[in-house]
Order: structure tokens, then C-alpha cells, then sequence
């Protein structure tokens, strides 16, 4: 029996090769010239200064948004703070300024309005308190023993200045803080043993163990003490 050959069927199968290949050298041309409009624009957005398209949202008014479920404003504060990190004068070496008792301090940030720290000025504070001494690597500053944020309820202390709730040293390291202003204050080692005997520092939370075995080493060694502090109110 004679076997019969369909050249028909070369033909159909030539064809779909055909179709194949120009669909695929179609894509790929298509998909090339889609890749050169992105680097022009890209390269034009460079150059000209073009700006990305943000769906007419302004990214950085989202930072002022208030967080739902935060009641005491913490997670805002610590959200527009993470913001503001790269500033470039918080970068600069400028030397503590050294007060008459031995007191010094340096400010990274001069706060606004009109009303100051001084006597009989209440304030609030956010604050974290480092023990000088025992610096390490991540902390050269000095490890932390107490901060607002793990150790009060509303991160934030409020105390009268010159009513004695407070370490003298640390009040006259405040001294002309405005509302926003940022300081670090260094208390000598004879100051805070003076205001631990007078119950003037704030003590770590019960739930701080590793801050309350650092208050306690603390006055076996150089007790200096660099209280970081940001003015959140004044009155």
C-alpha cells in the first residue's frame, strides 16, 4: 500500500513556524524599544530635574498624619523625629560649653517660641539618661539606664524647675531651652552621687532589669552622667 505524503500539512507547519518567530521577534522588538523610552526618560528626569509622579500625594505631609491608636502621641513624635535624622548640624563637632560648676552641655536642635527653661518653669521632657563610663561599641556615649520611652507610661517627664524633684545639675544644663530645643548635658560624677542622695534621678521601670543593675554599677565607678533631652512643653 502506497503511503501518501500531505504537503499540505508542510506547508501549515512552515507557516505556524513562520507566525511564531514573527510574533516572538515582534515582542522582543516591542519589549526592547519599551526598555530605550524608560532609560530617555529616565536619563531625561536626571538631567531636567523631573520630578516622580506621587499620585498627588505629597509624601512628606503623610509624616504629620496622626497614627491611629496612638493616644499618647509617642509613635508621631518618634516617626517625625526618624524624619528629621539627617540633619546636617546635628553632624557637626562643636564643642560642650562648660558652665562654672562643672556642668556642660551641647545643643543639637534650639527649639522655637518664645517661652524658655528657668526657674519655675514647668516642663515635659522626653529623656534618656547614659552612663558615661560605660561606653561600648554601639554606644560610645555611654549605655543607657533610663529613657522616657521604656520607662515611663507617656514618655515624658513633668517636673517644676528649682523645685527640687530634679538633679540641680540637669536643671542648669536646661537653662534657655526652648519648646523643640535637643541637648545633651554631662552631670559630674560629685553632682549625681549628690542627687542620688537626694532622690533627684529618675530610677529605671520594674520591667528594666539590665537599667536598674547599670544605676547600681553605676556608683562603684565614675558616676558622670549624660542626660539627652528634649523639650516637649513648657509653661
Amino acid at each position: 500500500m502506497a503511503l501518501h505524503t500531505n504537503n499540505n500539512d508542510y506547508d501549515m507547519d512552515e507557516r505556524d513556524e513562520t507566525v511564531v518567530s514573527e510574533m516572538t521577534t515582534g515582542s522582543r522588538t516591542r519589549r526592547e524599544m519599551m526598555q530605550q523610552v524608560s532609560s530617555v526618560v529616565g536619563v531625561a528626569g536626571l538631567l531636567f530635574g523631573v520630578q516622580p509622579a506621587w499620585a498627588g500625594i505629597d509624601p512628606s505631609a503623610l509624616k504629620s498624619l496622626r497614627v491611629e491608636g496612638d493616644d499618647t502621641g509617642a509613635a508621631m513624635r518618634l516617626r517625625q523625629f526618624a524624619a528629621e535624622n539627617d540633619r546636617p548640624e546635628d553632624k557637626l563637632d562643636i564643642p560642650f560649653e562648660t558652665l562654672d560648676d562643672g556642668v556642660s552641655y551641647r545643643e543639637y536642635r534650639s527649639g522655637k517660641g518664645e517661652a524658655m527653661v528657668q526657674s519655675g518653669s514647668k516642663v515635659a521632657v522626653e529623656m534618656t539618661i547614659r552612663c558615661k563610663s560605660f561606653s561600648t561599641a554601639n554606644e560610645p556615649g555611654g549605655v543607657k539606664y533610663f529613657t522616657t520611652a521604656q520607662d515611663t507610661d507617656f514618655n515624658e517627664l513633668a517636673f517644676t524647675i528649682g523645685s527640687g524633684e530634679m538633679s540641680p545639675g540637669l536643671e542648669e544644663g536646661m537653662m534657655g531651652m526652648h519648646k523643640g530645643a535637643l541637648r545633651r548635658i554631662e552631670v559630674p560624677a560629685t553632682m549625681v552621687f549628690a542627687a542620688r542622695n537626694a532622690n533627684q534621678l529618675p530610677l529605671p521601670s520594674d520591667n528594666n532589669k539590665e537599667g536598674k543593675r547599670r544605676f547600681t554599677a553605676l556608683f562603684k565607678t565614675d558616676a558622670t552622667l549624660l542626660f539627652e533631652v528634649l523639650v516637649t512643653r513648657i509653661k
